[in-house]
């Protein structure tokens, strides 16, 4: 921590403060300094740099790479709302940067927490340099060119859209989980509703509680409780899966996707009884598990060996790849076999902050 930071400019720019920091040693020209998120030190160390750099007669100066939010795409476009829904817990809010306005007569976006820290930012860089600052606000200081890339603006806002509402999920899971105050949440979902925006917006959703719903009809998990999952395959079909005493509702889903995709006959079993009956007594008797149903892994390496012995479910197997980057939703927090499962098949996973069991530690 530098001393007197961040109010006190006289101590923070001498010997006792950025001088007391050792001077990096570089040979390029151009260095990067990167971190693993706020907060991390990232424009401290520039900043230290700069005054050892000054010290030693080198005129160096420092830009910031950052993404978002687009400064020359509007306050309210929805990739930038997208940003202030992805960092709802850092309570980021875009807003004009008024020293740009200023300065330049042009509307930039930027966000609070880099307009609040402006004005000492530059005098700190005045008193390393002994000039005026060579940035007349924080949007001069960032290097993003993201917006000139988008030539079709309505895909890219469809797409913050659903990233908006995955974002709101993903937040209203956490909650539940008790990883994030019940605040994040509710700013997650005016975000979202800011916009004209609801979680039916994201069509997987309403398939998934259907799949619920019809799932009394079929069978139910071992604990009584009904869950279903869709999946949205690439050419826009819609496929769904609900638990059941054998299978998890996510195991349900993917073993019905591969059979779409495979042109499989719904009845046809990928997994022979013999297996299934010897994975749950396993989990039963051996292991002593309380979920006797199998989770997405399980199942997933139960394919694996099916497939050794019939030429359906190689077949259908083959098919997994073709799931990578669709959109799933869950009427229900997945279990950590579940989730595993899901992530390795490469899915954009949402689901409702609801526990699938009764047993929540189980594994």
């Amino acid at each position: 921590m530098t001393q007197g930071y961040p109010t006190d400019v006289d101590t923070i720019v001498s010997e006792a403060g950025y001088g007391a920091n050792p001077y990096i040693e570089t040979e390029r020209p151009i260095v990067v300094v990167t971190g693993p998120g706020p907060g991390s030190g990232k424009l401290a160390t520039c900043l230290s740099q700069l005054y050892h750099e000054h010290k030693r007669g080198t005129h160096a100066r420092f830009a910031k790479f950052e993404t978002f939010p687009i400064w020359n795409l509007p306050l309210k476009h929805e990739v930038n709302v997208a940003y202030e829904a992805a960092t709802t817990e850092l309570r980021d809010v875009n807003l004009i940067d008024h020293f740009h306005l200023e300065a330049y007569g042009e509307a930039a976006v930027n966000y609070n927490r880099d307009l609040e820290a402006f004005p000492l930012l530059r005098r700190i860089i005045e008193r390393i340099t002994g000039e005026p600052s060579f940035y007349k606000s924080p949007t001069d200081m960032g290097v993003n060119r993201a917006g000139f890339g988008i030539t079709d603006d309505a895909a890219c806002r469809a797409a913050a859209a659903q990233e908006i509402i995955r974002r709101y999920y993903s937040y209203a899971c956490e909650y539940a989980l008790g990883l994030v105050d019940k605040e994040t949440v509710q700013r997650a979902e005016l975000i979202m509703k800011s916009l004209g925006l609801s979680v039916t917006d994201r069509p997987v959703v309403s398939q998934a509680h259907a799949a619920a719903a019809a799932a009394p009809a079929q069978g139910k998990g071992a604990d009584g409780i009904y869950c279903g999952a869709a999946l949205q395959l690439a050419d826009g079909r819609m496929v769904t899966g609900k638990n059941s005493p054998q299978l998890h509702a996510a195991s349900s889903l993917i073993l019905n996707a591969v059979k779409v995709l495979a042109g499989i006959p719904e009845a046809r079993h990928l997994l022979p009884p013999t297996i299934t009956n010897s994975l749950t007594h396993f989990k039963k008797h051996v292991l002593k598990g309380n979920m006797m149903s199998l989770d997405l892994e399980e199942t997933l390496i139960a394919l694996s060996i099916s497939a050794t012995m019939d030429p359906v479910t190689a077949r259908a197997v083959e098919k997994l790849t073709e799931l990578n980057g669709c959109n799933v939703h869950l009427t229900h927090l997945p279990t950590s076999g579940d989730a595993a499962g899901l992530r390795k098949l490469g899915l954009t996973v949402t689901s409702d902050p609801e526990f699938a069991s009764k047993y929540l530690y189980a594994g």
